[in-house]
């Protein structure tokens, strides 16, 4: 069957999805080709089961830790099955919305099958052969296995197989310290098992003091950490034993989180005449490769590894390929979050990357939770927040430690954006009591701060009493 079309779009996770409907927007005769299942990562193995088992772990705690609030409950029982039934329902509730059905009547024709290039205007998928003017790749990354000794000879789970689990493990071993391992760690330790987290660092892209709060808050819900890297593994029956440095660790389930590695095998990029590697497609500001026609965006151009990017990457791949004029499709404003409990989100500069740019002239203003009212009266008041500005008040970055942390640093996303300063955020008024509080009540401290320094302080000071 050939079909021809104005772009396809390969891959059908988050940044498919959300390029193949702008598209279809636009009016272009679009097909969006996938070889598994709608949704990708995110939907399947990734932020919508994550999150549906962070909130059962989470229900586990409070049951666990309700009499502090003089609440007496037991202790929780976990039946890991009927967990993994909420964790399916929340992701049928989701797709309900991605189904080929429903994208069809968008406009969005989705064909199965694995894409691979036969030139580059021509790509064969399952019994169809597909030309088209335009292409954008968007086939995301899959799980990366470290070359551990053993490793292929041991029944280890990643991302991908995790949530497919029905019984709860005495005791987890979790190989990795980034936001995946640490998620997974955190909710499986609640839920019951006793968890170990193998690693050289905990979340390493982060600003040092979260990983400070966080080792504290994990080690105070009794998982434990072993810093190193595994040195081999081996399976006796049930028990999978892992070596590090100067210990063994043992457990009944063992998961890798060390990171992915793009998906660009098995579609003949080469036959098109495109550039990548094992660490992705290069592409550039505009998102497009080497072949000016075809476009790549998200996990796959080894980028930030982040839903919320692969679908603006996306979006701006599919405006650049039918539309005139360019669109930058790379960011450095990009905000993540690791949504542990409490989470973590940052955007922008980071202090150390703050200072090798900017020197020691930038202010680093720090503010504790236990002064936000909100979380002392949640009792969630291990956390902080952190802005990073330049001397005249632009915000360079900004770190939040705390409940909601992932919803409260949109402010800061958007105050980046629009280049505003932190006094900007002091004159805005919160409602109270909420987390954001505290970015106001920072923002205020320290833009009083500011005005009452030097000169201008004392002129400040001088009018004041001049109308007392």
């Amino acid at each position: 069957m050939n079909e021809r079309y104005d772009i396809v779009v390969i891959g059908a996770g988050s940044g498919g999805l959300v390029g193949a409907r702008f598209a279809a927007q636009l009016g272009a005769k679009v097909a969006l080709v996938e070889k598994d299942r709608i949704g990708g990562d995110c939907m399947w193995t990734g932020c919508v089961p994550s999150k549906a088992l962070l909130k059962a772990a989470k229900v586990a705690h409070e049951i666990r830790t309700s009499a502090r609030y003089g609440i007496n409950a037991g202790a929780p029982i976990t039946d890991m099955s009927v967990v993994r039934e909420y964790i399916r329902r929340a992701m049928e509730s989701v797709y309900q919305f991605e189904t080929p059905e429903k994208l069809a009547e968008e406009g969005v024709e989705v064909i199965f099958g694995g894409a691979r290039f036969l030139d580059p205007s021509t790509i064969i998928a399952s019994d169809h052969t597909i030309k088209s003017k335009t292409f954008v790749i968007t086939t995301g990354a899959r799980p990366f296995i470290p070359q551990i000794p053993g490793v292929k000879e041991v029944p280890f789970v990643t991302y991908e197989q995790i949530f497919d689990n029905g019984r709860l493990p005495k005791a987890l071993v979790v190989v990795g310290g980034g936001p995946i391992g640490m998620e997974m760690a955190q909710a499986y330790q609640r839920l019951g098992s006793q968890v170990t987290i193998i690693s050289p660092s905990i979340l390493p892209k982060d600003e040092p003091e979260v990983r400070e709060v966080m080792q504290g808050v994990f080690e105070r819900e009794g998982v434990r950490f072993v810093l190193g890297s595994p040195k081999s593994m081996r399976s006796d029956g049930s028990v999978i034993t892992i070596a590090s440095e100067h210990q063994e660790i043992m457990g009944e389930l063992v998961l890798i989180a060390v990171g992915r590695t793009p998906n660009v095998s098995g579609l003949d990029l080469e036959k098109a005449g495109v550039n990548y590697s094992q660490r992705g497609i290069p592409v550039d500001n505009r998102l497009r490769t080497n072949v000016h026609h075809i476009y790549a965006s998200g996990d796959v151009t080894g980028s930030y590894q982040f839903t919320h990017y692969a679908g603006w990457q996306a979006f701006q791949a599919v405006r650049n390929a039918l539309l005139p004029g360019n669109s930058t499709g790379v960011s450095l404003l990009v905000p993540w979050v690791t949504f542990t409990d409490p989470e973590a989100a940052h955007v922008g500069l980071a202090e150390a990357q703050a200072r090798a740019k900017y020197g020691d002239s930038i202010g680093v203003h720090r503010w504790c939770l236990d002064k936000v009212d909100r979380a002392v009266c949640e009792n969630d008041s291990a956390g902080f927040l952190k802005i990073i500005t330049k001397p005249d008040g632009m915000i360079l970055g900004a770190t939040i430690v705390a409940a909601r942390a992932g919803e409260a640093i949109v402010e800061l996303v958007v105050a980046m954006k629009q280049r505003m300063k932190i006094s900007d955020l002091a004159g805005a008024i919160h409602p109270y009591p909420t987390y954001s509080t505290g970015i106001q009540q920072m923002a205020a401290e320290i833009t009083v701060e500011h005005l009452l320094s030097g000169t201008s302080g004392k002129l400040v000071r001088g009018l004041s009493r001049v109308f007392r």
